[in-house]
């Protein structure tokens, strides 16, 4: 029997139109029904600090993509790289990174209004409230007329080394991100505290390096810096390389003994009356951009 190819086209086009038959699962949620993919800004906030918040989010969330995908693409071997992480593998920081951009951000909240009244201590730009309420930052008004955005990175005389991370308003909110437990989850501490701690954490003890925060914040400055802002050159600034025996002094005291300069645990913030003469608590560090943090 010969079967025409008009015969065949009426086959397959009758197969085509066979109805599927719908699943019904049960009412089962997706998987991540209730996820909250951006940050949430307070009702505290007016206009023009919203606007000037969600540009400092953008560039934070811009800052740590790019880093992720630098590192993603030359794995441990860059030597942007092993500047801030010697040889340590890659995931970690990956992940630490990546959970800037993408985790969820439900439980991360950003208010401008002065709750603890930390605001009105003279140079504080913002803090996290910890155990006051530990998803929760400040972000002082002080914050709103001197941060600079992603766009003057490697401009008006800044560089990686040589300038405070916290002039830009989106590597200040890494670190701001990172004392949250939805982000830094405990675990993204302060190791170190200036440029060169930052580069000699890498060199003698990168166990502790890939979850820094400084490191983290500095890290993605230098790769966005170098593969982006200005490609090739880059802004590192002057690197400072320490002497054999600052480099023997360095690696006995951090292999004794190495410790967050913070607390692991929730933090109080505390609460002061304004003023310029302010008395820092006894155990209660304080931290480059109005950060205080007591045991």
């Amino acid at each position: 029997m010969r079967v025409t190819l008009p015969l065949l086209i009426l086959a397959a086009s009758s197969a085509h139109a066979a109805p599927f038959m719908a699943v019904d699962n049960g009412g089962v949620k997706a998987w991540d029904s209730g996820a909250v993919n951006d940050y949430i800004i307070h009702v505290s906030c007016n206009a023009t600090e919203v606007h000037q918040l969600r540009k400092g989010l953008a560039d934070a969330i811009t800052l740590a993509a790019h880093a992720r995908d630098h590192v993603l693409r030359w794995g441990n071997a860059s030597e942007i790289y092993q500047r801030y992480f010697g040889n340590a593998a890659s995931g970690e920081v990956v992940g630490n990174l990546e959970k800037i951009v993408s985790a969820d951000k439900g439980s991360v909240l950003f208010r401008c209004d002065n709750p603890d009244g930390n605001c009105d201590i003279e140079g504080w730009a913002g803090h996290w409230r910890g155990a006051n309420a530990t998803g929760e930052t400040v972000i002082c008004p002080l914050s709103f007329t001197t941060r600079r955005y992603l766009e003057q990175i490697c401009a008006f005389g800044f560089t990686v080394s040589g300038s405070k991370p916290n002039e830009l308003f989106g590597s200040d909110l890494i670190h701001r991100l990172y004392h949250t437990p939805a982000i830094g989850e405990g675990h993204v501490e302060h190791f170190a505290d200036s440029y060169e701690d930052v580069l000699e954490l890498g060199k003698h003890n990168s166990t502790f390096a890939v979850r820094d925060s400084n490191t983290l914040q500095y890290f993605a400055l230098d790769a966005y810096a170098y593969d982006i802002a200005v490609p090739g050159i880059g802004c590192a600034g002057n690197i400072i390389k320490s002497s054999p025996e600052q480099q023997r002094t360095t690696t006995s005291s951090q292999t004794s003994s190495l410790r967050p300069s913070t607390s692991t645990a929730p933090s109080s913030t505390v609460t002061q009356p304004p003023s310029s003469t302010f008395e820092v608590p006894e155990g209660c560090p304080t931290h480059e951009g109005g950060e205080l943090h007591c045991a």
